[in-house]
């Protein structure tokens, strides 16, 4: 056994040796975006800026790889002082079903409010037409991101006029508008970090879809609660809507789970260099983002949540891998707090093949898991004889299998299964006996 497990440690020590230089670079990166940020809130007093980026630092510290960080920038008005009106589901890809996708809203200035006016001004605002006696005309997403880019242009240029930031650090040319945000190349020394900066709307109105997932166990007692009441962000969803952002809460949930023991926040930080390095490429191929990772590791510390199941560095891999392939297979990964929203929707992935890239993984881990030729000898024999895709398929069929016992019994095809309460091991018999009388198993 100690042989199984002594690439899974190797591999971890190898990323955590990464750890230091990259928070540097990470500081550095951050405190030029914060010196810009804070001059662009000078010109502009509706754009604050947010100096609670621990969660950010955290991420970053928990990925290997170099995807973008979204950084928040709240405006100057709370969504209680405005008229929310939704406007139904984001029109979706080809092929989605209702409730797949987040609810859009547009934010209408009301007649009557008081202290709006800088949002009634016409490089953020478009007026009503209809004559509503409520609503006064909206605050466009559209207009707001040309302004925000606007405002970092100027406070780029102003500060490398005046040496606030080092030379060479941020550049005019690096900023780039994308369809919902802007994007910002930061050196931070030796690494170029990019930032996807995103206006936001504060709200802290109690969002309903999201009261059964204070229930969900797994999680450091009251956290659930405790991060819930934090409220939500409104963020664009358009040109001209907003939609409900939960990653802030989501980031909050993920940091929680650090204060348990245990190898949880190890097993994404292993996955997510396995998905950068294997199966996309080394990043020359899309593939999963480090938030669909997340979201399988907070299903998966629901699914499994007992303290014994994330104990051993192999098996809190194994949890997540188990979840991650039965969304792949179901083509549906849910999001955490609004299940019935599809994370897999529109994503335009062949997930065929990245089913087939995390499985064969799966299977076989120990060459994805070699740090340098001499490291490993020669690999064990496959975890499994047979796929077990049509297996993985039954939650799409019956959603009670999204259970446990069923992603136990996916932990002992892979040979990682070795709970020992008699409950959880009877109920897990069952559920494979159920799937043999189905015919739908792989054996």
């Amino acid at each position: 056994m100690a042989v199984q497990v002594a690439p899974w440690h190797h591999y971890l020590r190898a990323l955590g040796s990464r750890a230091a230089p990259r928070a540097r670079d990470y500081q550095r990166a951050e405190n030029v975006l914060l010196t810009v940020l804070e001059q662009a809130h000078a010109r502009d007093p509706r754009f604050l800026v947010d100096y609670s980026r621990d969660l950010g630092a955290f991420q970053f510290a928990l990925r290997s790889s170099d995807g973008p960080l979204d950084v928040e920038v709240p405006l100057r008005v709370a969504a209680e002082a405005l008229l929310v009106e939704e406007q139904g589901e984001e029109p979706g890809a080809e092929g989605t079903g209702p409730g797949d996708g987040p609810v859009t809203c547009r934010l209408g200035v009301p007649r009557d409010g008081v202290g709006l006016e800088p949002w009634m001004a016409d490089d953020v605002f478009d007026p009503c037409s209809d004559g509503s006696t409520q609503c006064s005309g909206h605050i466009v997403p559209s207009k707001v991101l040309r302004v925000l880019k606007d405002l970092l242009v100027a406070a780029i240029v102003h500060c490398k006029h005046h040496g606030l930031i080092a030379p060479g650090s941020l550049t005019v040319g690096s900023l780039r508008e994308e369809e919902l945000s802007l994007s910002l190349l930061v050196s931070g020394g030796w690494r170029t970090i990019c930032f996807h900066v995103v206006p936001v709307v504060p709200s802290r109105c109690p969002v309903p879809a999201l009261d059964r997932a204070q229930l969900t166990p797994g999680f450091p007692e009251g956290s659930l609660k405790r991060i819930m009441g934090q409220g939500v962000a409104l963020v664009p969803a358009s040109a001209q809507l907003w939609r409900v952002s939960t990653d802030h809460l989501l980031a909050r949930l993920l940091s929680a789970l650090g204060t348990l023991p245990g190898h949880r926040l190890d097993s994404l930080s292993i996955l997510d260099r396995v998905n950068h390095e294997s199966w996309c490429d080394g990043g020359r191929s899309p593939g999963l983002t480090f938030s669909h990772l997340q979201t399988a590791l907070l299903w998966a510390c629901a699914l499994f949540p007992a303290p014994e199941d994330w104990a051993e560095l192999q098996g809190a891999v194994y949890r997540l891998l188990v979840v991650l392939l039965c969304c792949l297979a179901t083509r549906k990964l849910p999001h955490f707090l609004r299940p019935e929203q599809n994370e897999l929707r529109g994503s335009g992935l062949d997930l065929h093949g990245l089913y087939q890239r995390v499985e064969r993984f799966a299977s076989q881990p120990e060459a994805a898991l070699r740090i340098h030729v001499t490291h490993l000898g020669r690999s064990p024999p496959p975890r499994l004889s047979s796929g077990v895709k049509a297996l993985l398929q039954l939650p799409a069929d019956d959603p009670a299998y999204w259970a446990t016992a069923y992603f136990d019994v996916l932990l002992d095809k892979f040979q990682v299964f070795h709970i020992q309460d008699e409950d959880r091991v009877s109920a897990m018999q069952t559920i494979f006996q159920k799937t043999r009388t189905l015919g739908r198993e792989d054996c």
